[in-house]
C-alpha cells in the first residue's frame, strides 16, 4: 500500500479512463470493437484491419489526435460516437472509485478530474457515471489544444487553476503521463496498476502504485485539509 503524505496534499488531479472508470471498455472499443466496424465498412481481412490501425494507433500515440474522435471519424469515415454508444454499456466505474472519490471531498481536497478524452467521449462515461456529482471540475485537455503528456498541457492547467505543485497529487494509470507531470514539478504521483478489469494488475517500480483505492481511506479522513488552506479551484 502506498504511504502518501497526505498531510502535504491539498490538490488532488486525476485521470479518468483507466484510474476512475474501468479501461476494459476503451480497449474493448479500440482494439476490438472499432476494428470490426472497420473492416465490416470497408470489406477487409479483419487481421489485415486491425494490423493497419494499431499502426495508426502507434503513430499518433501520445499526440492529440490520438484521443481526438472527429479525427478518428474523419479517418475511418465513420461515426465514432454512434460506435461509442453501441457498446456503452461496458462502462463502468471502479469499485473503489466512489468511495475515492467521496473521502477527498470529505477531507476538504481540491479534487479535479483531467482526463485526455475527447469532450463527447466524457460526456457519454458521465452520463452513464454520473462522476460528475463526486467531482466538481471535470477538464478535457482538449480545450487546451495538447494532452497530459505535453509539459505545455501542464504549464496551462497551472495558469487555468493555481494549484500548488508541490501540494498536489496526480493519480493516473499511465507511467509516460506520470513522467510527464513529474517534469513538471507535480511532488506526489500515484500510479493505478490495474486499470483494466479484465487484465492482471501490473508491476510497477517507477512510482508508488495502487490497486484498491480502499486502502487509502482511512488516511486520507485522518488527515483533513485544514480550513485556512482550503482553496477552490478557478
Amino acid at each position: 500500500m502506498p504511504n502518501l503524505p497526505w498531510h502535504e496534499i491539498d490538490t488532488v488531479l486525476l485521470d479518468m479512463d483507466g484510474t476512475l472508470l474501468d479501461l476494459h471498455y476503451d480497449n474493448h472499443f479500440w482494439l476490438h470493437h472499432l476494428p470490426q466496424l472497420v473492416a465490416q465498412a470497408t470489406g477487409q481481412d479483419l487481421s489485415q484491419c486491425k494490423a493497419q490501425m494499431m499502426n495508426h494507433y502507434e503513430r499518433v500515440s501520445g499526440q492529440i489526435q490520438w484521443y481526438c474522435l472527429d479525427y478518428w471519424a474523419e479517418q475511418l469515415n465513420l461515426d465514432i460516437m454512434a460506435a461509442k454508444r453501441e457498446i456503452a454499456h461496458l462502462i463502468a466505474l471502479r469499485p473503489d472509485t466512489i468511495a475515492f472519490l467521496d473521502a477527498l471531498k470529505r477531507s476538504g481536497r481540491d479534487v479535479i478530474l483531467v482526463t485526455n478524452s475527447h469532450p463527447q467521449g466524457l460526456a457519454l462515461k458521465v452520463e452513464r457515471t454520473n462522476l460528475d456529482a463526486h467531482i466538481d471540475t471535470l477538464i478535457s485537455t482538449h480545450e487546451f489544444g495538447v494532452t497530459k503528456e505535453s509539459q505545455s498541457l501542464w504549464q496551462q492547467l497551472h495558469a487555468r487553476l493555481a494549484f500548488d505543485p508541490a501540494r498536489t497529487l496526480f493519480v493516473d494509470d499511465s507511467l509516460p503521463i506520470l513522467r510527464a507531470a513529474e517534469e513538471f514539478g507535480i511532488a506526489h504521483l500515484l500510479a493505478v496498476a490495474n486499470p483494466d478489469s479484465k487484465q492482471p494488475a501490473k508491476t510497477i517500480h517507477a512510482f508508488p502504485a495502487v490497486t484498491d483505492y480502499t486502502q487509502l481511506l482511512n488516511a486520507i479522513l485522518a488527515t483533513p485539509v485544514s480550513s485556512d488552506t482550503q482553496r477552490s479551484p478557478e
